[in-house]
């Protein structure tokens, strides 16, 4: 035990003996660490910020669509087959999306608009915030009735204030204008890193129960498309294909493939292939930095070695065996790499997966944040060698 503790007295002396050189070889560590877990953490939280905000806008969500066989064939999605589907345990809630061109003359001005019209499971599926009043529901859709639902943002621009439940908005949609009265107002939601709900230009949006455009299109109820709000903890492809099997069913055409489905699932399984495969190839550049730094380190230590074979021979000379020396040159290297690599990894790699949104990992208060900086385990090591350092000063005052 005494051996070794002169060998780590001695490690530090030549460390603190030779600063030029143990600096560089920190530098060559420091860097090789840096660029791959710096590239590791911008593509992991890179990851995690997009799949958030692609959960929180769709997580769970299943479109079904008819393909253009069914178009041909005139097979549509009807009212009974979305209350059809509304009824399985799998799912939440059910919604239709289909949007026309308007038009509205308010107290500011002339304003385009986006009609859309929804089913009675539109806030669910979503995920709309209310602001004041409330949502249609399955009332307001079975009979029809001309209410709408406007976000705060486009009630600002429609008559400068967003507090205006009640009041009435005369739509234009194909030569045929009908009043609506505002029932509910939502919050706008802000847009994200990778996410946009809304940009410079784009035309007012009101929503409307789909029965309620039948006097502008002469619709008989049947549609492109339907949203499915699943239970997120289902596997969405599994429910998918409970979904397909219900309608062909309905529409007695198994085997014709005239639905068809996309989910968010596969979306999000799509852009993690992509990042991941971006990430790696930049790890792999970076990885030639890692071995870059390391062929530098290695020169450095050759070269101290070369420098100190005179060091060597006297130690060799009075006795000292080959495995003591190499455990002082083995000291001081883990000394310096612990030292580069602490220096590095519990500061700056931590505020670096934070900026990246991947707080969740280290806790989102500043207490979390200290300990995991504080208490790393480089800096538990560092903190063992100070004692040691400070201990070998005091005998040696002490011998003094």
């Amino acid at each position: 035990m005494s051996n070794i503790y002169e060998y780590i007295k001695m490690a530090i002396h030549n460390i603190m003996a030779n600063k030029g050189r143990s600096f560089l070889t920190m530098l060559g560590i420091i860097i090789g660490i840096a660029s791959v877990i710096a590239i590791v953490s911008i593509g992991e939280g890179t990851k995690n910020q997009m799949n958030s905000e692609i959960d929180d806008i769709g997580g769970g969500q299943i479109a079904v669509y008819c393909s253009d066989e069914a178009t041909t064939a005139d097979v549509w999605i009807e009212p009974g087959d979305i209350d059809a589907v509304r009824e399985l345990d799998e799912v939440e809630g059910v919604n239709v999306s289909d949007s026309y061109s308007g038009e509205t003359v308010t107290g500011k001005g002339d304003f385009s608009l986006s009609v859309t019209g929804e089913a009675q499971d539109a806030k669910l599926v979503d995920n709309a915030t209310m602001k004041y009043g409330s949502y249609f529901g399955a009332k307001e859709v079975e009979e029809g009735k001309n209410v709408c639902v406007i976000s705060d943002a486009d009630a600002k621009r429609l008559f400068g204030t967003d507090d205006v439940v009640g009041m009435t908005l005369d739509v234009t949609c194909y030569d045929l204008t009908k009043t609506f009265r505002i029932c509910g107002v939502t919050t706008q939601k802000e847009n994200g890193t990778f996410v946009s709900y809304s940009y410079e230009g784009m035309p007012v949006t009101i929503y409307v129960p789909y029965t309620s455009m039948d006097d502008f299109t002469g619709s008989s109820g049947e549609f492109y498309q339907i949203i499915v709000q699943a239970d997120k903890t289902l596997d969405s492809q599994m429910v998918a294909d409970k979904i397909v099997n219900l309608l062909e069913r309905r529409h007695q055409c198994a085997g014709d493939d005239y639905f068809q489905v996309q989910s968010f699932q596969d979306i999000m399984k799509s852009m993690n292939q992509m990042l991941g495969m971006v990430t790696a190839f930049i790890s792999f550049v970076a990885g030639i930095s890692l071995l870059v730094g390391g062929i530098g380190v290695m020169n450095i230590m050759l070269v101290s070695v070369t420098e100190r074979t005179r060091e060597i021979g006297i130690r060799k000379s009075l006795g000292a065996k080959t495995s003591s020396i190499m455990l002082q040159f083995l000291a001081e290297a883990a000394i310096l790499t612990i030292m580069g690599a602490d220096r590095y990894c519990s500061g700056y790699c931590r505020r670096l997966c934070d900026l990246c949104g991947n707080q969740q990992q280290y806790g989102n208060d500043h207490h979390t944040r200290n300990q995991c900086g504080n208490y790393s385990g480089g800096n538990v090591v560092l903190l063992c060698s100070r004692s040691v350092l400070w201990n070998l000063s005091s005998e040696e005052r002490q011998l003094n």
